[in-house]
């Protein structure tokens, strides 16, 4: 990400890498209020759906494998145990292929436990006697279906019912089949298969209807893959990426928002980090004895983020990061009010106080300090811009400015011209320290950028204006001047 980046420009940058990439792993708390704050964590490993002609690619990041790996994530039970997902395209090729009858196995690992199956259907077969039956074995997620449908579509005298993690076939007659297709018991009827097929995806829809206040940290990339993995593939335009999360979650709640600027209005450390900034607002220090603090307790099958922390872990991280919610909201309306808060605030309340954070996302580095999902992004207020003007140092490029500044603080760089480079930085002193130690470098001058005299729009304009100017007035002298009569 750069400073220099509009939303619109970030948002097709990350854009690129929700399509690369895939969700391993989601974690959803449930905060219920009965005399205090009972929380239910749930943590999903995911694993794109196979079933049919869906084949997802995705990439591997190195430094992402070994950054979970150290803290413990399980990449076995992610691959072997993924809950299957879709978004709404996806479902709408597979619903074509179940009503065309046109199945195909993207697998590979599906096609070899499908020939064997049929391998041992065909020879059972032959020799059975009609209501005879067998039972398939080792078979596990979409094979269960994918199995069946193949065994109906090969071989009409037969019939499929799963047992648990099995498959029986049962040698029938013609007539019988026809009865058994028709009956509403049938679990390879296409809606179930769908079912089966969306599978987290059931759940986030279910979240969408509820309406529910969505809460995350730094949550733009989030909300970029929940679109993206279960609604519909991300759209190229921002405009309409905003308006469909506005759909389909009316209130968002970013803690990174809504903490960045508590460090403004309470005595709360500059913490970024979601851990840290939880044990910020549990330390004694900000909230000394609150009687009327929220309590926040695990339910009784949900212990396991009591007893040990587990950072990074999807589950542990949505439960620090309702927490943190609960907390900062408190703080705040405690500072809002000259007046003792009473005890068990409701929640209603400490949304009034978070009103002006509502659907405002957190937007790192960029022209604004916050996606706004219900209106117009608010510009923020950076420091001005610098000019570099380069002399005597030819063939310099924007690593080599950005290296030459980096031991001192910390630009961004892009190219304004041959030898002209723009800095921008998101604090004022930056600008300051800048201006002031470079004031005599016999090859850097730096100045503050202003639009009228730097832009090269600008300058071309004049340059053509003064062109124009000049040929009208040549054109004038030498056109209008007294000819003589005689």
């Amino acid at each position: 990400p750069s400073l220099f980046d509009s939303p619109a420009e970030r948002y097709l940058k990350a854009r690129q890498s929700v399509q690369r990439f895939t969700v391993t792993q989601l974690g959803k708390c449930y905060f219920s209020f009965h005399c205090r704050y009972v929380v239910h964590s749930y943590n999903f490993f995911l694993f794109p759906s196979t079933l049919g002609v869906t084949d997802v690619e995705f990439t591997l990041s190195a430094s992402s494998i070994q950054f979970l790996s150290h803290y413990g994530f399980d990449y076995n039970k992610f691959l072997k145990d993924g809950i299957p997902y879709m978004n709404e395209v996806q479902e709408k090729i597979l619903s074509q292929h179940l009503l065309e009858g046109s199945w195909k196995v993207s697998s590979a690992l599906d096609r070899d436990v499908l020939k064997k199956a049929i391998d041992e259907v065909t020879c059972w077969i032959c020799a059975a006697e009609e209501e005879e039956t067998m039972i398939l074995q080792d078979l596990s997620g979409s094979q269960m279906f994918e199995v069946q449908l193949v065994l109906r579509h090969a071989l009409q005298n037969v019939w499929t019912q799963p047992l648990g993690d099995k498959v029986m076939v049962k040698k029938v007659s013609p007539q019988r089949r026809r009865l058994l297709e028709n009956s509403p018991y049938d679990c390879c009827q296409k809606e179930l298969i769908l079912l089966s097929a969306r599978g987290f995806t059931n759940l986030f829809q279910t979240l969408v209807k509820a309406k529910k206040p969505l809460v995350g940290h730094n949550m733009l990339m989030d909300l970029m893959h929940l679109h993206d993995k279960f609604y519909k593939p991300l759209p190229e335009s921002y405009e309409e990426f905003k308006r469909n999360i506005h759909n389909l979650f009316p209130v968002l709640i970013d803690t990174k928002t809504v903490t960045k600027s508590i460090w403004k209005k309470c005595p709360f450390p500059p913490v970024s980090n979601l851990s840290e900034v939880y044990a910020a607002l549990c330390s004694s220090n900000l909230n000394p004895k609150d009687p009327t603090c929220p309590v926040i307790a695990l339910a009784s099958d949900c212990s396991k983020y009591a007893e040990k922390k587990s950072p990074h872990e999807a589950g542990y991280d949505a439960f620090l990061c309702g927490s943190v919610l609960l907390k900062s909201a408190h703080l705040l309306l405690c500072r809002s009010t000259a007046d003792a808060v009473e005890a068990d605030p409701s929640f209603s309340q400490y949304l009034t106080v978070l009103a002006e954070y509502l659907n405002k996302v957190n937007f790192i580095r960029g022209g604004v300090s916050s996606i706004n999902f219900s209106g117009e992004d608010a510009p923020c207020q950076q420091p001005p811009l610098l000019v570099v003007h380069v002399q005597g140092w030819p063939r310099l490029n924007e690593r080599q400015i950005y290296q030459e500044f980096k031991a001192l603080c910390r630009f961004d760089v892009r190219r304004l011209s041959k030898n002209q480079f723009i800095l921008l930085s998101n604090k004022f002193k930056h600008v300051r320290l800048v201006l002031r130690d470079y004031k005599h470098h016999p090859h850097l001058r730096i100045s503050v950028y202003r639009h009228w005299r730097h832009s090269p729009h600008v300058n071309c304009l004049l340059q053509v204006s003064s062109v124009v100017a000049l040929w009208s007035f040549l054109a004038f002298v030498l056109g209008g001047a007294p000819c003589c009569s005689f």
